[in-house]
């Protein structure tokens, strides 16, 4: 294997983004435990607000997705220049999106929750929460362009560590603001609230400093004015379909959250525990899937699509028998776990109502997030998006209304559309995955550019 090969096996980009993502995980837990010893409703305003955050970081989403899969496909062709080209313009554009969203959430906070529904006696709180964490999304822009590119370069390894260092400082500050520990205020949410933009604000600094030396030419400062307009086309071209992907999901996400709301704040702070606990079980699979996406990707732009073909489906057999044994071990311990977080009866009742249909929900997530990353890699990304809108309205958001709000069945009903609309996507993107229009249409293509170089060296 040579030693490109080796810094694109699936192992080796997997286990960095694992890392990554079960720390990502530990800060998730750690603020929701955290803020839990401030009060319930506390939760349920974190929970509502990332939920928000989470809508808006798909306006960069798509520069930023896009701008990943091609910078793995041109390393693959050995074109450093592109991929450095891409890589500097997705940070451009992504930080002015960012910078615009901090405005807006600096700007009418409090009307951003009323508008979603929000119960009105958590508004203070969520006027309070957003203002300040929403004023740091131009951070998350620039960090989701920054770590993207670095990580589709092959070095999943630079955004892990950053990730272990704004763990550390993030539950210091959260510990140190929430109690009034080591000689700081005791800010309560507020103190949450600027833990995460400080933490944010040094992860965006070394991700940085780590994204100028990530390609074969040093990025300078100077190099930041680039902007190649075909290459940006071609940034838009794969991303705009996984921006409008995102977006579906993320916003029935939201609209899901506001049905929740109508329910009540035992229902919404419910779901926000078992989001938590959620993100143990799939995480691993998701790093897996991400990396086949890396791999997949690079192996497309060299030409190699019979080796991605089966890629795909090593990679969602492998996840699912991680995210099963996980799903099994929430379900056993859940509602100790669950227990960690809030001594509200009711709502415990709530979280472990839903730890069997947890175990249902995730094989759905993973076949799901595998081959469509797959479909994504290669570039297939109108096919998942058109699957999306028709799955996560459909299903997702307005059957879980019908079934969740109109019939009664409430939190249970919600999440049975939820997981349905898992599997509807999932064998979707299977059935497109083995059609194989891509691949054959990239093979054809190597077949013709090969044959082309013979003629040409017969005639030398």
């Amino acid at each position: 294997m040579a030693l490109a090969d080796k810094k694109f096996s699936l192992w080796i980009l997997a286990w960095p983004i694992f890392i990554e993502l079960f720390l990502q995980f530990l800060l998730g837990a750690a603020d929701t435990l955290m803020v839990s010893r401030i009060s319930d409703d506390a939760v349920a305003v974190v929970g509502f607000s990332n939920q928000l955050f989470q809508a808006l970081t798909t306006l960069f989403i798509t520069v930023a997705s896009g701008a990943g899969i091609l910078i793995a496909q041109k390393i693959g062709s050995r074109n450093s220049e592109d991929a450095r080209t891409i890589a500097i313009m997705a940070v451009n554009v992504s930080a002015v999106i960012g910078l615009a969203m901090s405005v807006l959430l600096i700007a009418v906070p409090g009307q951003i929750a009323a508008l979603l529904q929000l119960p009105e006696h958590l508004i203070p709180l969520a006027k309070t929460y957003i203002s300040i964490v929403g004023g740091g999304m131009v951070l998350i822009a620039l960090m989701s362009a920054l770590s993207t590119s670095i990580r589709n370069t092959g070095n999943t390894k630079g955004p892990m560590y950053t990730a272990i260092a704004m763990n550390v400082v993030h539950v210091f500050f959260n510990y140190a603001f929430i109690f009034g520990a080591f000689g700081f205020p005791k800010w309560g949410l507020m103190g949450v609230a600027i833990s995460t933009v400080l933490c944010r604000l040094l992860a965006t600094i070394v991700l940085f400093i780590m994204f100028l030396g990530s390609f074969d030419r040093t990025i300078s400062l100077r190099d930041l004015k680039t902007f190649n307009r075909k290459l940006f086309g071609n940034i838009l071209h794969i991303g705009w379909p996984l921006g409008v992907n995102m977006s579906c999901w993320v916003f029935t996400q939201l609209l899901i959250f506001t049905f929740l709301a109508i329910l009540g704040a035992n229902e919404l702070a419910a779901r926000t525990y078992m989001n938590t606990l959620e993100s143990f079980c799939f995480m691993l699979g998701y790093s897996i899937a991400l990396a086949v996406q890396i791999q997949i990707a690079h192996l497309f732009g060299a030409g190699r699509v019979k080796e991605a073909y089966g890629l795909a489906f090593r990679a969602m057999w492998i996840g699912l028998g991680v995210v099963t044994v996980n799903a099994f071990l929430i379900f056993l311990f859940g509602k100790q776990l669950l227990g960690l977080f809030t001594e509200n009866k009711e709502i415990v009742a709530l979280g472990v109502s839903l730890l069997g249909m947890n175990l249902l929900l995730q094989p759905g997530k993973m076949i799901n997030m595998a081959v469509s990353n797959a479909l994504n890699a290669v570039g297939d990304t109108r096919y998942i998006m058109w699957t999306s809108i028709f799955s996560m309205w459909l299903i997702a958001t307005a059957l879980s209304y019908f079934v969740g709000i109109h019939l009664g069945f409430g939190l249970i009903g919600i999440y049975a559309c939820m997981i349905l609309d898992e599997y509807v996507r999932g064998i979707l993107a299977v059935l497109r995955w083995r059609g194989k229009k891509f691949l054959n249409k990239a093979e054809s293509k190597e077949k013709a550019a090969v044959a082309i170089r013979k003629q040409t060296a017969l005639k030398a």
